[in-house]
């Protein structure tokens, strides 16, 4: 049977997905939640899901680094970004970063129905409307090299660096994921290695290089 993740914190826009999810794929089993914690969470109880629609401004989640953390901890989740932020060079990033399609929130039932089935047939989708823009917004060697270096990190090695950047310490790093400190201390340096950086700060600054403005929450 196949499952949908719907990653979002909005209840009434979840429960569309919900609907068009069920219509689109006979017989989907589909689980929610609304932060980026509650994904990740959701992904450790069930590794087998398919797909997640991923919204890229839920709690927990500020940009790419949810989706990063995906596809370090769980590469065999398909996903799809879900975002009222339809600029090309965004989705352009998304994509290099490991999304296997992008649907803008101003999106039909026509749209998302099309999007689930063709990446779940192991397509990438893009709605008709940005494929054009895409193409032409040409990927960043900085961004792609990113992406394969976040990619290199194991699981637990990524866990450690988004706890580096909330800024905890190695001794709350290790009660956190219930590891002595040796560990935490080996994890960082394999980390530091894998990304080219020499410190905690330098580790931080590769994860806020991932964030994005919510145009939701700006001011016209």
């Amino acid at each position: 049977m196949p499952s949908l993740l719907i990653a979002d914190d909005h209840p009434l826009f979840r429960a569309a997905l919900r609907q068009a999810a069920s219509d689109a794929v006979s017989g989907m089993q589909v689980r929610e939640a609304e932060s980026l914690e509650g994904v990740l969470a959701a992904l450790d109880a069930a590794p087998d899901t398919d797909l997640i629609l991923l919204d890229l401004h839920m709690p927990g989640n500020h940009g790419l680094a949810g989706l990063a953390a995906i596809r370090a901890q769980h590469p065999g989740v398909a996903v799809i970004v879900v975002s009222a932020n339809d600029d090309p060079r965004v989705v352009r990033r998304a994509l290099d970063h490991g999304a296997a399609g992008y649907l803008p929130k101003s999106s039909g039932l026509n749209e998302l129905h099309e999007a689930i089935r063709c990446v779940m047939a192991c397509e990438q989708w893009l709605p008709a409307s940005l494929r054009a823009s895409v193409t032409r917004a040409q990927s960043s060697l900085h961004d792609s090299e990113l992406a394969a270096r976040l990619a290199s990190l194991s699981p637990q090695q990524f866990r450690v660096l988004a706890l580096v950047a909330e800024g905890l310490l190695n001794k709350q790093i290790a009660d956190r994921l219930d590891v002595q400190e040796r560990t935490v201390k080996a994890h960082l340096s394999a980390i530091f290695e894998r990304l080219g950086v020499r410190n905690r700060t330098q580790a931080s600054v590769v994860l806020r290089e991932l964030e994005l403005s919510d145009p939701a929450r700006q001011v016209v």
